[in-house]
């Protein structure tokens, strides 16, 4: 307080001085002048940038749980089997035989990779060609049910099963 009332009887003496900090603050008359603002344009930083088949297909790169190819290798998982409109991102794979054991590992596998790489506002479906298997509406069912994939991939062994096929290959 005994500052200030120093400063306002002496402003007289200290707003002679133009290289003061306080000729600066306290009696410099003149208005800074701002920038104006820009309306916002067209190319945002944070705008949300569309996904597309080929991007999805390209991160789909994982091994099959019974053999030492990728599924895109072995035919299981095609370019044109995947489907994306706006945030909802389709994929529907092929097992090699109509009774694959392995058919909801791959499905696992394909739905934990999306899962992993995507951002949340994606909903993703993963489900079995019509026709491709003998169980298709129980292997359906498991692999767009929250619930059963998070139980699943709860189990230790399971989850070393998926690690192992979506674990990079180097050639």
């Amino acid at each position: 307080m005994y500052y200030l009332f120093l400063m306002i009887i002496f402003k007289s003496v200290l707003c002679d001085n133009t290289n003061s900090l306080f000729h600066f603050f306290f009696c410099s008359q003149e208005k800074i002048e701002r920038r104006p603002r820009k309306a916002p344009s067209d190319i945002d930083g944070y705008a949300v940038e569309p996904i597309h088949q080929q991007e999805i297909f390209e991160l789909v790169d994982i091994k099959d749980p019974e053999h030492p190819y990728s599924l895109e290798e072995l035919k299981v998982i095609t370019q044109d089997a995947i489907e994306v409109d706006g945030n909802r991102v389709l994929i529907t794979f092929t097992p090699t035989v109509e009774h694959c054991s392995m058919a909801t590992v791959i499905g696992l596998c394909i739905k934990t990779k999306l899962m992993r790489s995507l951002p949340s506002r994606y909903k993703v479906d993963i489900r079995l060609a019509p026709g491709s298997h003998a169980t298709e509406a129980a292997v359906n069912k498991q692999l767009n049910d929250k619930e059963r994939v998070v139980a699943a991939l709860e189990n230790p062994n399971l989850l070393r099963m998926v690690e192992e096929c979506l674990a990079p290959t180097y050639i």
